[in-house]
């Protein structure tokens, strides 16, 4: 398997409980650690920041952007709807700029749910707010805290498709949310039977893959393979860039 690659993930950052204890917390769920463990990295959970984005990158071989909470609608210039969660600011301006710095410096970045939500406002996208009011059903999230089941066909010749091939059965779903307007330089992969879209890549970046599903769920865990191989061709070309005399130190790539 080689050495471990380091891969970040992006946390949820809201109040916790467990034992008699309820506090602010940065957590993930334990399924994306256990994905990323099983794929052969080392994962690293991230608390949103906007501080020290650059050193934080440089520690990280490739980076997974978590589900959860809705993006404020202000990030893309629109008006909130009565069904979009409260703001979270702190998380979105943190996980943007995370996000904004991985894709320029080529860092290899899994976008799942939110995190395919986000890919998509950071290249100038937008969201459609309550997609039920679109699609005219609910069977993308049936039941809030339980997962839905669905097919998506992947569009030929992206790299969704080299990873999953042209269909995938049953994936876990969990969102009343979707994506408008593409972002800038975005391709689309991805659909469900309804017709919404469900993938979206970066075809110019080394592995910049995001889908509105939840793979953390699934037993098959191509997708982080996937990511974990490409950051460990990621973390070799960067070594082999280094002087001998920085060996063991990893430097900023800008």
């Amino acid at each position: 398997m080689g050495e471990r690659p380091m891969i970040g993930i992006t946390s949820y950052a809201q109040p916790a409980r467990w034992g008699a204890w309820e506090l602010p917390a940065a957590l993930v769920p334990f399924h994306y650690v256990e994905s990323v463990e099983r794929a052969g990295g080392r994962a690293l959970v991230v608390p949103p920041s906007t501080e020290a984005v650059d050193e934080t990158l440089d520690v990280l071989d490739g980076v997974i952007f978590s589900g959860g909470i809705d993006i404020d609608p202000a990030t893309y210039g629109a008006d909130r709807h009565e069904k979009t969660d409260p703001a979270q600011e702190h998380r979105d301006a943190g996980e943007l700029a995370l996000l904004e710095r991985a894709l320029e410096r080529d860092i290899p970045t899994l976008a799942i749910c939110r995190g395919f939500q986000l890919l998509n406002v950071a290249r100038g996208g937008d969201l459609i707010q309550h997609l039920p009011e679109t699609v005219g059903h609910e069977r993308h999230r049936e039941v809030l805290g339980a997962f839905s089941e669905h097919p998506v066909e992947v569009k030929d010749g992206t790299k969704l498709a080299a990873i999953l091939g042209p269909r995938h059965d049953s994936v876990q779903s969990s969102h009343h949310q979707g994506v408008g307007r593409v972002g800038e330089g975005l391709v689309e992969t991805a659909w469900a039977e309804d017709g919404s879209l469900e993938g979206l890549e970066d075809p110019d970046r080394r592995f910049a893959v995001g889908v509105l599903w939840h793979p953390e769920m699934e037993e098959d865990k191509r997708l982080f393979e996937a990511l974990v191989d490409e950051a460990r061709r990621h973390r070799a070309e960067r070594v082999a860039r280094l002087p001998v005399s920085d060996l063991g130190r990893t430097p900023s790539d800008g």
